[in-house]
């Protein structure tokens, strides 16, 4: 158990002191009109001169309400709203929704189809981990990776975007399988994009790895160890970071995971340095799993389920059948109806576990729909990796966290 002074009251709905409990120490706030912030994140600082006394987070600026809204949508248009809690990651929530609805109902996905998924998720998880390297780098005073991680990451969406039609929010995982086959000429795309990847990560190194100031502000500093990140929740590379390989691709294979072969990143110094190289090194692991796509996934075939419980008719039925006319209708129009029952099912996302609770009563709407997100849980720990550190570590601190907004405020 982590003694008193060491828990984070940030997330509890304690009421915030607006000024200093002592005489000797200062309060400022930092955000939420902040870029180091990544979002609309305020954080409450208490300071000793430039030591930190406390630093805790104060969210809510976003307010989606994302959880009640999908109460009044059905299953399908509910897909939408996974896309916007992580903008960065569309495809793993995405993912983590549509498994936990075919979960309740029962639905056996086309192996085609799962195959896709996953490398659309790996696709994501690299876009992801390219936004957070740049912008990470960048707080730290280095602006030249930015640039470069940017220029690498459009590569992935125009992919996403031959695919779904849409760069980002795609919602391109439907229940069941997919909303599209994959384009002409995709896996020939792809297969360039990882040709030219090693040479772009040696091109990255050489401007991090080693450099004086990365290190000099990444390591030893924003500490979390093992027996915090666990008491608070921490998943993914943060937790990763501590010494801990849980991921649930291999832990809890979804998706057929189980048939690809890469592994889990770990480092055992538990600071911002460590975090950084979890997410390096996840990024090759990707990449490994991408090269296996371009062999275990064909050009064409299946990608959606034959249950017309939940799949359009063919466009070909459509045209000539009043039946198949009818049922698309009702399928657009009102939506299916699922199984009533309760699920959890969780994803390994590019911040760690992303997962999703459906309560159904047996209509076409959710009863109770809840999201497990990883920046939420995550978020709790900066105060630790704050305390009687300076002002520019809370910065780091947040960095290597890798937070996003959408995922907290939802």
């Amino acid at each position: 158990m982590l003694s008193d002074d060491r828990v984070a009251p940030a997330l509890e709905g304690q009421d915030l002191e607006e000024e200093s409990l002592t005489n000797d120490t200062m309060v400022i706030n930092l955000g939420p009109q902040h870029p180091s912030t990544h979002g609309v994140l305020r954080v409450r600082l208490e300071l000793d001169g430039e030591r930190v006394v406390d630093a805790q987070p104060v969210i809510g600026y976003l307010h989606t309400g994302f959880e009640k809204t999908a109460e009044s949508l059905s299953y399908q248009q509910c897909n939408t709203l996974t896309d916007r809690l992580d903008y960065l990651a569309p495809m793993t929530n995405n993912l983590a929704y549509v498994l936990a609805v075919e979960k309740l109902m029962g639905i056996e996905v086309p192996k085609r189809a799962q195959r896709i998924r996953v490398l659309f998720s790996e696709l994501t998880r690299l876009a992801s981990h390219l936004v957070w390297l740049g912008t990470h780098v960048m707080d730290l005073g280095a602006m030249s990776l930015f640039f470069y991680t940017m220029r690498e990451r459009e590569v992935i969406l125009d992919m996403i975007e031959a695919a779904s039609g849409v760069r980002m929010n795609p919602s391109y995982f439907r229940v069941g399988g997919l909303a599209y086959d994959l384009p002409d000429g995709f896996m020939e795309k792809l297969g360039a994009f990882l040709k030219d990847f090693p040479r772009w990560m040696k091109s990255y190194r050489t401007l991090f790895e080693g450099n004086p100031l990365i290190n000099e502000r990444l390591i030893g500093i924003a500490r979390l160890s093992q027996e915090e990140a666990l008491a608070w929740s921490v998943t993914g590379p943060n937790l990763r970071a501590t010494g801990l390989g849980l991921d649930l691709r291999k832990a809890e294979p979804y998706s057929c995971y189980d048939e690809f072969d890469f592994s889990v990143p770990v480092r055992t110094e538990a600071d911002a340095y460590a975090r950084l190289w979890v997410r390096v090194d996840e990024m090759y692991e990707s990449a490994k799993i991408l090269e296996q796509c371009l062999t275990k996934i064909e050009p064409h075939g299946v990608y959606m389920t034959s249950d017309r419980k939940v799949a359009l008719p063919p466009r070909e039925q459509i045209y000539g059948d009043m039946e198949a006319l009818i049922h698309q209708f009702k399928l657009v129009t009102q939506g299916f109806p699922v199984p009533p029952g309760e699920v959890y099912q969780g994803v390994e996302g590019p911040r760690g576990e992303m997962g999703f609770y459906l309560v159904s009563d047996g209509g076409p709407r959710p009863y109770r729909w809840r999201a497990r997100t990883p920046s939420f849980y995550n978020l709790q720990t900066l105060p630790i990796m704050c305390k009687d550190g300076l002002v520019a570590d809370v910065i780091t601190a947040i960095g290597s966290i890798d937070i996003m907004l959408g995922d907290v405020d939802k």
